[in-house]
Protein backbone atom coordinates (compact mmCIF):
# COMPACT_ATOMS: atom_id res chain seq x y z
CA UNK A 1 0.00 0.00 0.00
CA UNK A 2 1.49 3.34 -1.05
CA UNK A 3 1.47 6.43 1.10
CA UNK A 4 -1.55 8.00 -0.64
CA UNK A 5 -3.66 4.86 -0.25
CA UNK A 6 -2.87 4.84 3.46
CA UNK A 7 -3.81 8.47 4.07
CA UNK A 8 -6.31 9.74 1.51
CA UNK A 9 -9.37 9.14 3.66
CA UNK A 10 -8.34 11.15 6.70
CA UNK A 11 -6.94 13.82 4.38
CA UNK A 12 -10.41 14.26 2.88
CA UNK A 13 -11.81 14.74 6.38
CA UNK A 14 -9.09 17.24 7.20
CA UNK A 15 -9.74 19.11 3.96
CA UNK A 16 -13.39 19.54 4.96
CA UNK A 17 -12.34 21.15 8.25
CA UNK A 18 -9.64 23.27 6.60
CA UNK A 19 -12.02 24.57 3.92
CA UNK A 20 -14.66 25.81 6.37
CA UNK A 21 -13.58 29.47 5.94
CA UNK A 22 -14.27 29.29 2.21
CA UNK A 23 -18.04 28.95 2.20
CA UNK A 24 -19.59 26.25 0.06
CA UNK A 25 -16.19 24.95 -1.03
CA UNK A 26 -16.07 22.74 2.09
CA UNK A 27 -19.10 20.88 0.73
CA UNK A 28 -16.94 19.34 -2.01
CA UNK A 29 -14.90 16.99 0.24
CA UNK A 30 -18.08 16.13 2.16
CA UNK A 31 -19.79 15.15 -1.09
CA UNK A 32 -16.80 13.06 -2.19
CA UNK A 33 -16.74 11.38 1.20
CA UNK A 34 -20.48 10.66 1.03
CA UNK A 35 -20.14 9.03 -2.40
CA UNK A 36 -17.28 6.86 -1.20
CA UNK A 37 -19.31 6.09 1.92
CA UNK A 38 -22.08 4.64 -0.24
CA UNK A 39 -19.55 2.30 -1.83
CA UNK A 40 -18.25 1.38 1.63
CA UNK A 41 -21.78 0.58 2.78
CA UNK A 42 -22.31 -1.86 -0.09
CA UNK A 43 -18.87 -3.43 0.12
CA UNK A 44 -18.56 -3.69 3.89
CA UNK A 45 -22.16 -3.68 5.05
CA UNK A 46 -21.95 -6.69 7.38
CA UNK A 47 -19.16 -5.07 9.39
CA UNK A 48 -19.86 -1.42 8.88
CA UNK A 49 -23.63 -1.06 9.22
CA UNK A 50 -24.68 -4.04 11.32
CA UNK A 51 -22.00 -3.44 13.94
CA UNK A 52 -19.41 -0.93 15.05
CA UNK A 53 -19.67 2.79 14.59
CA UNK A 54 -21.47 2.44 11.25
CA UNK A 55 -24.49 0.99 13.01
CA UNK A 56 -24.41 3.45 15.91
CA UNK A 57 -24.17 6.44 13.62
CA UNK A 58 -27.25 5.21 11.74
CA UNK A 59 -29.39 5.60 14.87
CA UNK A 60 -27.93 9.02 15.56
CA UNK A 61 -28.63 10.02 11.97
CA UNK A 62 -32.29 9.15 12.47
CA UNK A 63 -32.35 11.27 15.63
CA UNK A 64 -31.07 14.22 13.58
CA UNK A 65 -32.85 13.65 10.24
CA UNK A 66 -36.21 12.11 11.16
CA UNK A 67 -37.47 15.33 12.81
CA UNK A 68 -36.61 17.17 9.59
CA UNK A 69 -38.70 14.73 7.58
CA UNK A 70 -41.72 14.94 9.89
CA UNK A 71 -41.50 18.74 10.11
CA UNK A 72 -41.52 19.06 6.32
CA UNK A 73 -44.95 17.40 6.03
CA UNK A 74 -46.79 20.63 6.87
CA UNK A 75 -43.97 23.17 6.77
CA UNK A 76 -44.80 26.84 6.27
CA UNK A 77 -42.06 26.82 3.61
CA UNK A 78 -42.36 23.36 2.00
CA UNK A 79 -39.78 23.89 -0.75
CA UNK A 80 -37.11 25.03 1.74
CA UNK A 81 -37.83 22.23 4.20
CA UNK A 82 -37.94 19.42 1.64
CA UNK A 83 -34.72 20.67 0.06
CA UNK A 84 -33.05 20.44 3.47
CA UNK A 85 -34.47 16.96 4.07
CA UNK A 86 -33.07 15.72 0.77
CA UNK A 87 -29.72 17.51 1.13
CA UNK A 88 -29.10 16.07 4.59
CA UNK A 89 -29.38 12.50 3.29
CA UNK A 90 -25.71 12.92 2.38
CA UNK A 91 -24.80 12.99 6.06
CA UNK A 92 -25.36 9.26 6.61
CA UNK A 93 -22.99 7.94 3.92
CA UNK A 94 -20.55 10.66 4.96
CA UNK A 95 -20.60 9.20 8.47
CA UNK A 96 -20.02 5.70 7.05
CA UNK A 97 -16.98 7.09 5.27
CA UNK A 98 -15.72 8.53 8.57
CA UNK A 99 -16.16 5.16 10.27
CA UNK A 100 -13.89 3.47 7.72
CA UNK A 101 -11.43 6.38 7.54
CA UNK A 102 -10.81 6.26 11.31
CA UNK A 103 -10.76 2.51 11.77
CA UNK A 104 -7.19 2.47 13.08
CA UNK A 105 -5.11 4.47 15.55
CA UNK A 106 -2.65 6.04 13.06
CA UNK A 107 -5.47 7.61 11.03
CA UNK A 108 -7.05 8.99 14.20
CA UNK A 109 -3.76 10.49 15.32
CA UNK A 110 -3.01 11.97 11.90
CA UNK A 111 -6.42 13.64 11.76
CA UNK A 112 -6.05 15.12 15.25
CA UNK A 113 -2.53 16.38 14.51
CA UNK A 114 -3.63 17.89 11.20
CA UNK A 115 -6.64 19.53 12.84
CA UNK A 116 -4.42 21.00 15.57
CA UNK A 117 -2.16 22.46 12.89
CA UNK A 118 -5.15 24.03 11.10
CA UNK A 119 -6.39 25.63 14.36
CA UNK A 120 -2.88 26.89 15.14
CA UNK A 121 -2.57 28.53 11.71
CA UNK A 122 -5.97 30.19 12.03
CA UNK A 123 -5.10 31.47 15.51
CA UNK A 124 -1.72 32.89 14.48
CA UNK A 125 -3.33 34.53 11.46
CA UNK A 126 -5.96 36.14 13.72
CA UNK A 127 -3.28 37.54 16.02
CA UNK A 128 -1.31 38.86 13.03
CA UNK A 129 -4.45 40.51 11.67
CA UNK A 130 -5.12 42.09 15.05
CA UNK A 131 -1.58 43.51 15.12
CA UNK A 132 -1.24 44.60 11.49
CA UNK A 133 -4.77 44.87 10.14
CA UNK A 134 -4.10 42.22 7.52
CA UNK A 135 -4.44 38.44 7.51
CA UNK A 136 -5.06 35.51 5.23
CA UNK A 137 -8.66 36.68 4.79
CA UNK A 138 -7.58 40.15 3.71
CA UNK A 139 -7.76 43.54 5.39
CA UNK A 140 -9.81 43.91 8.57
CA UNK A 141 -12.63 46.36 7.91
CA UNK A 142 -15.23 45.28 10.48
CA UNK A 143 -15.29 45.88 14.24
CA UNK A 144 -13.82 42.46 15.04
CA UNK A 145 -10.94 40.21 14.00
CA UNK A 146 -12.16 37.91 11.25
CA UNK A 147 -8.95 36.05 10.37
CA UNK A 148 -9.01 33.67 7.47
CA UNK A 149 -12.83 33.73 7.42
CA UNK A 150 -12.76 37.37 6.15
CA UNK A 151 -15.00 40.29 7.08
CA UNK A 152 -18.06 39.03 5.22
CA UNK A 153 -18.07 35.75 7.17
CA UNK A 154 -17.61 36.54 10.87
CA UNK A 155 -17.48 32.99 12.19
CA UNK A 156 -13.88 32.88 13.40
CA UNK A 157 -14.75 33.10 17.11
CA UNK A 158 -17.33 30.28 17.26
CA UNK A 159 -15.20 27.97 15.11
CA UNK A 160 -11.98 28.60 17.07
CA UNK A 161 -13.78 28.05 20.38
CA UNK A 162 -15.32 24.82 19.12
CA UNK A 163 -12.01 23.57 17.69
CA UNK A 164 -10.01 24.60 20.77
CA UNK A 165 -9.80 21.04 22.25
CA UNK A 166 -8.31 19.79 18.97
CA UNK A 167 -5.31 22.06 19.59
CA UNK A 168 -5.14 22.15 23.38
CA UNK A 169 -5.26 18.39 23.92
CA UNK A 170 -2.31 17.51 21.62
CA UNK A 171 -0.33 20.38 23.16
CA UNK A 172 -1.08 19.00 26.61
CA UNK A 173 0.06 15.51 25.62
CA UNK A 174 3.34 16.80 24.21
CA UNK A 175 4.32 19.76 26.42
CA UNK A 176 2.09 19.42 29.49
CA UNK A 177 1.36 22.51 31.58
CA UNK A 178 3.94 25.01 30.23
CA UNK A 179 2.89 24.44 26.63
CA UNK A 180 -0.80 24.23 27.47
CA UNK A 181 -0.74 27.50 29.42
CA UNK A 182 1.00 29.42 26.62
CA UNK A 183 -1.21 28.10 23.82
CA UNK A 184 -4.35 28.53 25.93
CA UNK A 185 -3.54 32.21 26.45
CA UNK A 186 -2.73 32.90 22.79
CA UNK A 187 -5.80 31.04 21.55
CA UNK A 188 -7.94 32.82 24.12
CA UNK A 189 -6.70 36.24 22.97
CA UNK A 190 -7.56 35.36 19.36
CA UNK A 191 -11.07 34.32 20.44
CA UNK A 192 -11.51 37.48 22.52
CA UNK A 193 -10.50 39.66 19.58
CA UNK A 194 -12.86 37.77 17.27
CA UNK A 195 -15.58 39.48 19.27
CA UNK A 196 -18.30 36.81 19.50
CA UNK A 197 -19.30 36.64 23.16
CA UNK A 198 -20.92 33.23 22.64
CA UNK A 199 -17.45 32.04 21.64
CA UNK A 200 -16.03 33.45 24.87
CA UNK A 201 -18.45 31.29 26.84
CA UNK A 202 -17.70 28.26 24.65
CA UNK A 203 -13.99 28.71 25.28
CA UNK A 204 -14.62 28.95 29.03
CA UNK A 205 -16.48 25.62 28.80
CA UNK A 206 -13.58 24.06 26.91
CA UNK A 207 -11.22 25.35 29.61
CA UNK A 208 -13.26 23.75 32.39
CA UNK A 209 -13.42 20.42 30.53
CA UNK A 210 -9.71 20.53 29.73
CA UNK A 211 -8.76 21.24 33.33
CA UNK A 212 -11.03 18.48 34.63
CA UNK A 213 -9.49 16.02 32.19
CA UNK A 214 -5.92 17.02 33.03
CA UNK A 215 -6.07 17.73 36.77
CA UNK A 216 -6.38 14.20 38.13
CA UNK A 217 -8.14 15.19 41.37
CA UNK A 218 -10.91 17.59 42.47
CA UNK A 219 -8.52 19.57 44.66
CA UNK A 220 -6.05 20.09 41.83
CA UNK A 221 -8.91 20.93 39.47
CA UNK A 222 -10.13 23.63 41.85
CA UNK A 223 -6.63 25.10 42.19
CA UNK A 224 -6.07 25.05 38.44
CA UNK A 225 -9.50 26.53 37.85
CA UNK A 226 -8.76 29.45 40.15
CA UNK A 227 -5.40 29.98 38.43
CA UNK A 228 -7.00 29.83 34.99
CA UNK A 229 -9.68 32.26 36.11
CA UNK A 230 -7.09 34.73 37.38
CA UNK A 231 -5.05 34.45 34.18
CA UNK A 232 -8.20 34.84 32.13
CA UNK A 233 -9.19 38.01 33.98
CA UNK A 234 -5.69 39.44 33.51
CA UNK A 235 -5.74 38.52 29.81
CA UNK A 236 -9.19 40.05 29.35
CA UNK A 237 -8.07 43.17 31.18
CA UNK A 238 -4.99 43.51 28.99
CA UNK A 239 -6.97 43.00 25.78
CA UNK A 240 -9.70 45.32 27.09
CA UNK A 241 -7.22 48.17 27.63
CA UNK A 242 -5.71 47.72 24.18
CA UNK A 243 -8.82 47.10 22.08
CA UNK A 244 -11.77 49.45 21.65
CA UNK A 245 -13.70 46.58 20.06
CA UNK A 246 -13.40 44.41 23.18
CA UNK A 247 -14.24 47.41 25.36
CA UNK A 248 -17.46 47.91 23.44
CA UNK A 249 -18.47 44.27 23.84
CA UNK A 250 -17.68 44.15 27.54
CA UNK A 251 -19.63 47.36 28.15
CA UNK A 252 -22.50 45.98 26.09
CA UNK A 253 -22.48 42.80 28.19
CA UNK A 254 -22.58 44.78 31.43
CA UNK A 255 -25.84 46.41 30.35
CA UNK A 256 -27.53 43.13 31.31
CA UNK A 257 -27.19 44.23 34.94
CA UNK A 258 -28.81 47.67 34.66
CA UNK A 259 -32.17 46.21 35.74
CA UNK A 260 -34.10 46.97 32.55
CA UNK A 261 -35.40 44.77 29.77
CA UNK A 262 -33.89 47.05 27.14
CA UNK A 263 -30.48 46.75 28.80
CA UNK A 264 -30.75 42.97 28.90
CA UNK A 265 -31.82 42.90 25.25
CA UNK A 266 -28.92 45.13 24.27
CA UNK A 267 -26.51 42.85 26.16
CA UNK A 268 -27.94 39.84 24.33
CA UNK A 269 -27.50 41.50 20.92
CA UNK A 270 -31.26 41.92 20.48
CA UNK A 271 -31.96 38.22 20.96
CA UNK A 272 -34.98 38.65 23.26
CA UNK A 273 -37.43 39.41 20.41
CA UNK A 274 -36.16 36.36 18.52
CA UNK A 275 -36.63 34.10 21.52
CA UNK A 276 -40.09 35.51 22.22
CA UNK A 277 -41.10 34.82 18.62
CA UNK A 278 -39.60 31.33 18.93
CA UNK A 279 -41.72 30.57 21.97
CA UNK A 280 -44.88 31.72 20.21
CA UNK A 281 -44.04 29.63 17.15
CA UNK A 282 -43.34 26.55 19.27
CA UNK A 283 -46.58 26.91 21.27
CA UNK A 284 -48.57 27.31 18.07
CA UNK A 285 -46.85 24.35 16.34
CA UNK A 286 -45.96 22.04 19.24
CA UNK A 287 -45.85 18.62 17.55
CA UNK A 288 -43.57 19.03 14.55
CA UNK A 289 -42.75 22.74 14.44
CA UNK A 290 -43.01 25.24 11.61
CA UNK A 291 -40.68 23.17 9.43
CA UNK A 292 -36.94 22.72 9.26
CA UNK A 293 -35.24 25.91 7.97
CA UNK A 294 -38.65 27.60 7.79
CA UNK A 295 -38.09 29.88 10.80
CA UNK A 296 -37.36 32.95 8.70
CA UNK A 297 -40.52 32.49 6.65
CA UNK A 298 -42.76 32.11 9.70
CA UNK A 299 -41.12 34.94 11.66
CA UNK A 300 -43.23 37.87 10.36
CA UNK A 301 -46.46 36.11 11.32
CA UNK A 302 -45.40 35.81 14.97
CA UNK A 303 -43.40 39.02 15.43
CA UNK A 304 -44.81 42.18 16.98
CA UNK A 305 -45.24 45.25 14.81
CA UNK A 306 -42.29 47.02 16.45
CA UNK A 307 -39.95 44.02 16.21
CA UNK A 308 -36.40 45.27 15.63
CA UNK A 309 -35.57 42.41 13.25
CA UNK A 310 -38.48 43.26 10.98
CA UNK A 311 -37.09 46.78 10.69
CA UNK A 312 -33.70 45.35 9.75
CA UNK A 313 -35.10 42.74 7.33
CA UNK A 314 -38.57 43.95 6.26
CA UNK A 315 -40.91 41.08 5.51
CA UNK A 316 -38.51 38.45 6.82
CA UNK A 317 -37.00 39.10 10.25
CA UNK A 318 -34.45 36.84 11.95
CA UNK A 319 -33.07 33.84 10.09
CA UNK A 320 -33.05 31.30 12.94
CA UNK A 321 -33.68 30.98 16.66
CA UNK A 322 -30.05 31.55 17.74
CA UNK A 323 -30.39 28.91 20.47
CA UNK A 324 -30.16 25.14 20.02
CA UNK A 325 -33.15 24.08 22.15
CA UNK A 326 -35.40 26.78 20.71
CA UNK A 327 -34.27 25.98 17.17
CA UNK A 328 -35.14 22.29 17.52
CA UNK A 329 -38.42 23.02 19.30
CA UNK A 330 -39.47 25.78 16.89
CA UNK A 331 -38.55 24.06 13.62
CA UNK A 332 -39.18 20.38 14.47
CA UNK A 333 -41.42 20.49 17.55
CA UNK A 334 -41.62 18.07 20.45
CA UNK A 335 -40.80 15.25 18.04
CA UNK A 336 -37.47 16.92 17.35
CA UNK A 337 -36.72 17.48 21.04
CA UNK A 338 -37.56 13.84 21.82
CA UNK A 339 -35.34 12.55 19.01
CA UNK A 340 -32.41 14.74 20.02
CA UNK A 341 -32.82 13.67 23.66
CA UNK A 342 -32.79 10.04 22.57
CA UNK A 343 -29.63 10.71 20.56
CA UNK A 344 -27.94 12.32 23.57
CA UNK A 345 -28.84 9.44 25.91
CA UNK A 346 -27.71 6.91 23.35
CA UNK A 347 -24.43 8.73 22.79
CA UNK A 348 -23.71 8.87 26.52
CA UNK A 349 -24.33 5.13 26.67
CA UNK A 350 -21.86 4.54 23.86
CA UNK A 351 -19.29 6.66 25.68
CA UNK A 352 -19.69 4.73 28.92
CA UNK A 353 -19.46 1.41 27.11
CA UNK A 354 -16.33 2.25 25.10
CA UNK A 355 -12.85 1.10 26.02
CA UNK A 356 -10.42 3.43 27.76
CA UNK A 357 -8.18 3.83 24.66
CA UNK A 358 -11.19 4.60 22.45
CA UNK A 359 -12.50 7.17 24.91
CA UNK A 360 -9.06 8.80 25.06
CA UNK A 361 -9.03 9.07 21.25
CA UNK A 362 -12.58 10.43 21.13
CA UNK A 363 -12.21 12.84 24.04
CA UNK A 364 -11.13 16.07 22.25
CA UNK A 365 -13.88 15.63 19.65
CA UNK A 366 -16.42 15.11 22.41
CA UNK A 367 -15.22 18.24 24.18
CA UNK A 368 -15.67 20.16 20.93
CA UNK A 369 -19.26 18.90 20.70
CA UNK A 370 -20.01 19.90 24.30
CA UNK A 371 -18.74 23.44 23.77
CA UNK A 372 -20.65 23.67 20.49
CA UNK A 373 -23.97 22.45 21.88
CA UNK A 374 -23.93 23.85 25.44
CA UNK A 375 -27.59 24.85 25.86
CA UNK A 376 -27.05 27.95 28.04
CA UNK A 377 -25.53 29.90 25.19
CA UNK A 378 -26.45 31.40 21.83
CA UNK A 379 -25.72 29.39 18.68
CA UNK A 380 -25.52 29.34 14.94
CA UNK A 381 -28.14 27.24 13.14
CA UNK A 382 -27.78 23.49 13.71
CA UNK A 383 -29.83 22.67 10.62
CA UNK A 384 -27.79 24.93 8.33
CA UNK A 385 -25.21 23.68 5.85
CA UNK A 386 -22.33 25.34 7.69
CA UNK A 387 -22.98 24.77 11.40
CA UNK A 388 -25.10 21.66 10.91
CA UNK A 389 -22.51 20.13 8.59
CA UNK A 390 -19.73 20.87 11.07
CA UNK A 391 -21.79 19.48 13.95
CA UNK A 392 -22.41 16.27 12.03
CA UNK A 393 -18.75 15.94 11.03
CA UNK A 394 -17.59 16.27 14.64
CA UNK A 395 -20.29 13.84 15.78
CA UNK A 396 -19.31 11.25 13.15
CA UNK A 397 -15.64 11.52 14.11
CA UNK A 398 -16.49 11.21 17.80
CA UNK A 399 -18.62 8.09 17.29
CA UNK A 400 -16.13 6.51 14.89
CA UNK A 401 -13.44 6.61 17.55
CA UNK A 402 -15.60 4.95 20.20
CA UNK A 403 -15.58 1.60 18.39
CA UNK A 404 -13.00 0.08 16.09
CA UNK A 405 -14.30 -1.07 12.71
CA UNK A 406 -12.32 -3.99 11.35
CA UNK A 407 -12.63 -3.63 7.59
CA UNK A 408 -9.39 -5.34 6.74
CA UNK A 409 -10.89 -8.82 7.01
CA UNK A 410 -14.46 -8.07 6.17
CA UNK A 411 -14.34 -8.81 2.48
CA UNK A 412 -17.12 -7.99 0.08
CA UNK A 413 -20.61 -9.22 0.80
Amino acid sequence: MNRWQAHWRWLILLSYLALLPFGSLCELPMLVAALVGLVDAMRLRSRLIASGSGGWIGLLFLAYWLPELVSALDSVAPAKSWLEVLADLRLLPFAWFVAVALRDAPARQHLLTGSALVVAIWSIDALVQAATGYGLGGAMASDRVSGIFSDDNLKLGPVLATFAPLLLYPVWLRWRWPGLGLVWCLLGIAILLAGARAAWLSYAIVTVIMLWRSAGSPRKFLALGLAAGLIGVLALGSVYLGSERVQARVQRTLQAFDGTRSGLDEALAMRLPIWSVSMRMAKDNPVNGVGVRAFRYAYPDYARADDVWLSIEPGRGALHAHQIVLEIWTETGLIGLACWLFGLIFLLGRWRGASVPDRAAAWPWGAALVSMCFPLNTHLAFYSNFWGGLFWCLLAIFVAQLSTVDTATSGER
